[in-house]
């Protein structure tokens, strides 16, 4: 009997974490988009109205949010994503030791909180004299007045997917590194014979077919990286909403409406149309790199 249900005894500690931390916020959550709650007061339920106001009369949402989120997202995802197999490969190619320093240097800044990294860009950043991309301007004389980087909405939002692909070699970068260091050699020597002359050949007929769980866990992990991204923007600017709403993405929006405005429930529809979103994508993700 102990035999038969051992396996369900070591899942046990994950699932009761799995149901504490994500179940249960995720229902509350979609239970409270329902209603109409500004965490003092018993929610009232209200339907389906905070989702109607949020795609009918929320311009910020429909004008900035929604726009910069989907853009934001569709550079940083995809671009981290390429950005992180293509370094994992290229770090491949080296022997244990530099590879590893390697590594944990591209590793690092993923560890980082969103603040930390702000009050470093920032410095780099800054709209003054001793700001360091002002200053080499100046000395290099293409400018004579230091530009205001983070108050001006033609910079915001290129600054932060910058510091945000700069930023995004997480997990998923290390389990790509792991796919490709785990492919069998003995596959390129199968394919040369079979005719694949060239690395690029390589990459795309054996490499990545022979490491789809780990394309996958990458590019889940980008995705959801790309949609939860909001810190870095708020760190940068100073400010939520970030200023003329150019860097303002979903979570921004979400922690205005929680967090500053108290509406929980908006903020709680806001939250579910997020999650519908990142599932989507991750779905897709799982019919581009599923295994046959």
């Amino acid at each position: 009997m102990f035999k038969k249900n051992a396996p369900i005894l070591f899942l046990l500690p994950y699932i009761l974490l799995f149901a504490v931390f994500i179940i249960v916020p995720v229902g509350m959550a979609v239970g409270l988009s329902f209603t109409n709650f500004d965490a003092i007061q018993r929610p009232q339920f209200i339907g389906l109205t905070n989702f109607v106001n949020l795609f009918t009369q929320d311009l910020i949402f429909l004008q900035h949010v929604l726009p910069n989120s989907i853009i934001f997202a569709l550079i940083v995802g995809p671009g981290g994503f390429a950005l992180a197999f293509f370094i994992a490969w290229s770090l491949a190619q080296l022997t244990k030791v530099p590879r590893t320093i390697m590594a944990l240097f591209m590793y690092s800044p993923s560890m980082t909180t969103g603040v930390a990294i702000g009050v470093v860009w920032r410095i780099i950043f800054l709209g003054n004299p001793q700001g360091h991309i002002n200053a080499f301007l100046i000395n290099i004389g293409l400018i004579t007045e230091p530009i205001l980087f983070m108050a001006n909405a033609r910079f915001i939002m290129p600054i932060i997917i910058v510091v945000s692909l700069w930023s995004s070699m997480g997990v998923g970068f290390l389990a790509m590194l792991a796919g490709v260091l785990n492919v069998n050699p003995e596959l390129y020597e199968a394919g040369s014979i079979d005719g694949v002359r060239t690395r690029l050949q390589e990459v795309f007929y054996i490499t990545i077919p022979s490491m789809k769980p780990q394309m996958l866990f990458g590019a889940v992990m980008s995705i959801v990286g790309a949609f939860q991204a909001g810190a870095i923007g708020v760190a940068l600017t100073g400010s939520n909403p970030t200023p003329h709403y150019a860097g303002q993405l979903m979570v921004n929006h979400i922690d205005d409406y929680a967090f500053i405005r108290y509406e929980m429930g908006f903020a709680a529809a806001i939250s579910v149309v997020l999650l519908g979103i990142i599932y989507g994508f991750s779905s897709a993700s799982r019919k581009m790199f599923k295994e046959d």
